[in-house]
């Protein structure tokens, strides 16, 4: 037998009402059978067996993978680094307010004639309703790492230099920024290019959460799903 760690994120947190569980299970359990066990244990898990993204050890996985003694496992619903020059981190998921300048400052080398900048703001109205506010929630040491994978996929396709990505979580208000990506390059084109590209990539694989609270029934809110 082998005792395993699962964490639960977002609406599978909703489902489960714990943030994480430890289970003892037959040697030889994948990550596939564990989910079954979870649907069994919670059916409107159900739901969310054909979009599912597997993590094991913070790192993504096939559902086939076997799991061992320790493991920490988590099973992400569909979603919506490390420290760099003079201690800036070019890597981040922060409840803190977001500033694009000191990404800018970091990422410009003297070759780049290029800085694009994108900022995701929180914006009044969603689907036709309007929005009181918005709240985000991250599987964070996971996420990190992810998003400096992505840098490096970018700078694998593009024509591009550094790249810095941070991104909030908690509550925002409208208005608030929710995710900085900037990107430097010798020419616009490459830059303009990657930052879309890290845009779309950011919203299908970093576990992170975004919910939408409707203006007048700002309860528990509405999990976005890409």
């Amino acid at each position: 037998m082998i005792e395993i760690r699962i964490r639960f994120f977002a609406a599978h947190r909703d489902i489960v009402g714990t943030t994480e569980q430890t289970r003892t299970l037959a040697a030889g359990t994948t990550a596939a059978a564990l989910w079954e066990h979870l649907v069994s244990d919670y059916p409107p898990l159900a739901r969310y067996s054909g979009k599912l993204l597997y993590a094991i050890n913070q790192e993504l996985c096939d559902p086939s993978t076997e799991l061992h003694e320790g493991d920490e496992v988590a099973y992400l619903p569909p979603v919506s680094g490390g420290a760099g020059e003079q201690g800036f981190t070019p890597f981040v998921v922060t409840p803190e307010p977001l500033d694009p300048l000191p990404l800018m400052q970091w990422v410009q080398h003297p070759s780049d004639g290029a800085v694009i900048t994108f900022a995701g703001v929180v914006r009044d109205n969603a689907e036709g309703r309007a929005t009181a506010f918005l709240t985000y929630e991250a599987y964070a040491e996971m996420a990190v790492s992810m998003l400096e994978q992505l840098a490096q996929e970018a700078q694998a396709h593009y024509e591009v230099g550094h790249v810095a990505i941070h991104h909030r979580v908690g509550q925002l208000e409208i208005g608030e920024t929710a995710v900085l990506v900037v990107v430097a390059a010798p020419h616009r084109q490459p830059a303009f290019e990657a930052a879309a590209y890290l845009m779309d990539r950011i919203k299908q694989v970093v576990p992170i959460w975004k919910r939408e609270h409707w203006r007048g029934e700002e309860g528990q809110g509405v999990w976005k799903e890409g």
